[in-house]
C-alpha cells in the first residue's frame, strides 16, 4: 500500500515538473528580443525615454536606442528605413504617406510661447497676455517690433524674437496656429527646444516658443527658472481671465490641453512613424504595449493620454494593415 502511494507520487511529481518545464519553455519561446532604433522629435523624446526604459524592465532582451533631433529627422529617418521609429510632433503630410509614411498617435501635448520670467514688463504680458493677432506679428509681419507696439505702451525696446532653426514640429504646430509655415517664421534660429528655453532663459527680452516638456520641471512640475509661459488671450478681452490662467503648473496646462480649452493647434497629437507598417516583432511589440499598458506613464511624464477611441483605432491600425 505505501510503495503504491509513492509511486502515485512519484508520478504527480514528475507530471508537475515536466508541467513546469513546459510552461518555462512556452516563456522562452515567447520572450521577446532584439533591437529598436527610434530618432525625431524634442516633443516625444522624454515620453519615449520613459517608455523605453519601462519597457526594457519586462523585456531585458530588448535594446531600445532614442535619439533627438527633430520631427524632420525623425520623418526622414523613417522613410529611409534608417531607424524603426521616427518621432513625429506635427500633422503627417499628403505627399509623406504617399512616400510609405505609416503613422499612429501615441500621445499628444502642446506648444507654448515663452519669455524670460525678467521681461520689464512681465506684470503687463501675466494680466493682459497676448491675443493672436499680437502673437502674428511678432513671428510673421515682416515688420520692426517693440515690445510697447505689442503691449499698446509707451516703450521702445524691442522684441528679441527666438525661433527654431531645425525642421520641427513645434515650429509646424507654432506658424499654423499663426496661419503661416515655419519658413514664414521670423527670429533668431536656434536649434532644439532646449536650444530656445536657454535662448529665452538668457535674454530679458526674449520671446520664443517650445514643447511644453521643456518650460516645465519634470520634478516639481512648476516653470523652470528663468522662463515663463506667455498666456494667450483667447477670448480677445484684452485680459487673462481665470479660466484662461492655466500656466502655473504642469498638471494645469495638462488639464487644459485634454479638456481642450488650450486650443489646437498648437496643442496636437504625436506620432510614431514608419515606412510602411512596421515588420520587426520586437516593433510590435513595443508599440502594442505603448497603446496599452504604457499608457500609464503618459501623465506621469508630463503629457496627455490619448481617447479610448483614438487607442482602439491604433491597435486596429497595428494588427490589421
Amino acid at each position: 500500500m505505501a510503495k503504491r502511494i509513492l509511486n502515485s507520487l512519484l508520478i504527480i511529481s514528475l507530471f508537475f515538473i515536466l508541467t513546469l518545464r513546459s510552461e518555462a519553455a512556452e516563456v522562452k519561446e515567447k520572450e521577446i528580443k532584439g533591437a529598436i532604433m527610434i530618432s525625431g522629435a524634442w516633443a516625444l523624446y522624454p515620453m519615449v525615454v520613459k517608455w523605453a526604459e519601462e519597457f526594457g524592465k519586462i523585456h531585458p532582451k530588448v535594446r531600445i536606442d532614442v535619439a533627438a533631433g527633430g520631427a524632420g529627422k525623425g520623418m526622414a529617418d523613417a522613410l529611409a528605413s534608417v531607424v524603426d521609429i521616427g518621432n513625429v510632433s506635427r500633422a503627417i503630410y499628403p505627399e509623406e504617406v504617399k512616400k510609405g509614411a505609416w503613422a499612429i498617435p501615441v500621445t499628444k501635448d502642446a506648444v507654448v510661447p515663452s519669455i524670460n520670467d525678467k521681461n520689464p514688463f512681465l506684470p503687463e504680458i501675466l494680466s493682459r497676455g497676448l491675443k493672436k493677432e499680437a502673437l502674428t506679428h511678432i513671428w510673421v509681419d515682416d515688420v520692426s517690433k517693440s515690445w510697447g507696439k505689442v503691449l499698446g505702451i509707451e516703450a521702445p525696446d524691442l522684441v528679441n524674437v527666438y525661433t527654431r532653426s531645425d525642421a520641427c514640429g513645434a515650429g509646424e504646430t507654432w506658424a499654423r496656429y499663426l496661419g503661416a509655415k515655419q519658413e514664414d517664421l521670423s527670429g533668431i534660429g536656434v536649434y532644439g527646444d532646449p536650444g530656445v528655453a536657454q535662448a529665452v532663459r538668457k535674454d530679458s527680452l526674449a520671446v520664443g516658443y517650445n514643447n511644453i516638456n521643456f518650460v516645465y520641471d519634470p520634478k516639481t512640475k512648476d516653470q523652470v527658472e528663468g522662463v515663463r509661459v506667455l498666456p494667450i488671450d483667447l477670448n480677445e478681452n484684452g485680459i487673462i481671465d481665470k479660466e484662461e490662467n492655466f500656466y502655473d503648473t504642469r498638471d494645469d496646462i495638462i488639464q487644459a490641453i485634454a479638456s481642450g480649452i488650450y486650443p489646437s493647434p498648437p496643442a496636437r497629437d504625436l506620432y510614431f512613424v514608419s515606412c510602411g507598417r512596421p515588420k520587426k516583432a520586437v516593433v510590435i511589440e513595443f508599440i502594442k504595449w505603448v497603446l496599452t499598458d504604457g499608457q500609464k506613464y503618459v501623465s506621469e511624464a508630463g503629457y496627455i493620454n490619448l481617447s479610448k477611441e483614438k487607442i482602439e483605432e491604433g491597435l486596429k491600425k497595428l494588427n490589421s494593415d
